[in-house]
């Protein structure tokens, strides 16, 4: 790792170290570039120069996108908003098939935040990154006063290559494709609410937050014709479910007992009166797949650690376009709308 220019002394962030000077210079220097460490950052240009032709190697369209984190509390069981927000951008741009390259990274510290904590949260991204293959490169720092923010709110912006190709889209979904997740549904949105500590619950709740990026590939090595992908983060699998069958005119329908609930979440969900449907997810893609290729994407997804738990819960049909249906346990069905109001908030 790289010695920082600069030695951090304060133990709290004061409204100095977002005033442009020495003060900044020093929080910069030794905890932002003093733990990502690359090229492209340590420069402290105002921006990351990337090299085009090295892009091309892996594909001929770039993945891009962007996200914003505010969750409460900002560490808990698993992960923090660190990990949160390199995670979650690497899958926003995994979901497209795209390979992750660079994330950007702006935050907005409130007055008082403990440096400590905010090393541990640094250093939790540096790990992430390393784990997801991607390079922090370029960043951005704000303080706002005590009491006008709450403690650190993170935003990303991704950079990923799209292999020739490679076609996923909300609208490619055909009646008869089946419907996977990979893996126990509802975790992260549990973990946090139990981290609020409003439950009092003796149990312990992790996040599931991961990078998806190998297992994506995975899948598309068993099936290059994946139809849709998208991780279902807030508004859970049934927000998902809910795009694609609007966006592509078909209905789906889920079947309760195909899928995976861990029993505490479970046991969460009856006491509150929610659906782990639509609790949010930090390491759960759902993909609709061509019948005729489930099983194999499906093995493959097993034989991965990211999706030893996936299994198919529903399939595309010929319905009423936008409709998805759940097909309980005792043989009746439901309609699942997409998620009104909020569930949870601040829960990424």
């Amino acid at each position: 790792m790289t010695t920082p220019k600069r030695t951090l002394k304060a133990t709290h962030i004061t409204m100095a170290h977002g005033a442009g000077g020495k003060a900044m210079r020093d929080l910069i220097e030794d905890v932002f570039v003093g733990s990502f460490d690359n090229s492209h950052l340590n420069a402290l240009e105002d921006q990351a120069r990337i090299d085009v032709a090295e892009l091309q190697r892996d594909g001929n369209r770039i993945a891009f996108t962007t996200d914003g984190y505010v969750v409460d509390p900002i560490e808990f069981l698993g992960g923090n908003i660190g990990t949160l927000a390199v995670n979650g951008t690497v899958n926003d741009l995994a979901v497209s098939g795209a390979i992750p390259k660079y994330l950007s990274c702006s935050m907005i510290l409130e007055e008082g935040l403990e440096v400590a904590q905010l090393r541990r949260i640094v250093a939790s991204m540096r790990a992430a990154a390393d784990a997801a293959g991607v390079a922090i490169v370029t960043g951005d720092t704000k303080v706002v006063p005590k009491g006008k923010g709450d403690k650190i709110f993170i935003s990303t912006t991704g950079i990923g290559v799209i292999p020739e190709g490679v076609e996923i889209s909300a609208s490619r979904v055909k009646p008869g494709d089946k419907v996977i997740v990979n893996g126990w549904v509802g975790d992260h949105g549990a973990a946090i609410l139990n981290a609020r500590g409003d439950l009092a619950l003796d149990v312990e709740l992790h996040t599931d937050c991961q990078p998806l990026h190998e297992l994506m590939q995975v899948m598309l090595k068993a099936c290059p014709d994946l139809h849709a992908v998208r991780d279902a983060s807030r508004g859970g699998v049934a927000t998902v479910v809910n795009e694609f069958a609007e966006t592509s005119a078909v209905a789906i329908r889920l079947y309760e007992n195909a899928v995976p609930v861990r029993t505490e979440v479970r046991g969460v969900c009856e006491i509150l009166g929610l659906d782990a449907l639509y609790f949010a997810n930090e390491g759960k893609l759902v993909a609709v797949v061509p019948a005729a290729d489930a099983d194999a994407v499906l093995a493959a997804m097993q034989a991965h650690p990211a999706g030893r738990e996936a299994a198919i819960i529903g399939e595309a049909y010929e319905g009423v376009a936008g409709r998805v249906v759940v097909q309980t346990g005792f043989g009746g069905e439901r309609i699942l709308d997409m998620l009104v109001g909020e569930q949870l908030p601040r829960i990424c």
